[in-house]
């Protein structure tokens, strides 16, 4: 394991991005301890991020909707008190 500043850590990120594919690198500030852990991850493809319809979307309204129904709203609690 490598123990380095975070000072140094942010001098030099790409030469201590390339030691934690080998290696698990220790970020000390002060007191306190933070770990860089090199996790390959799998590539999220364009399908998997799309949402499918549901319930919920088939209640959305529009920006335009939203702001009659908030302009109504206000008109009830304040202007017609008026």
């Amino acid at each position: 394991m490598t123990v380095v500043s975070s000072r140094e850590f942010v001098i030099n990120q790409e030469k201590f991005f390339d030691i934690a594919e080998k290696e698990n690198i220790c970020i000390t500030r002060g007191n306190n301890r933070f770990h860089l852990v090199y996790q390959p991850t799998q590539v999220q493809y364009p399908e998997q991020a799309v949402l499918k319809p549901d319930d919920n979307l088939r209640n959305a309204i529009t920006a335009k909707e939203l702001l009659e129904r908030v302009n109504e709203d206000i008109h009830n609690k304040f202007v017609s008190r008026i």
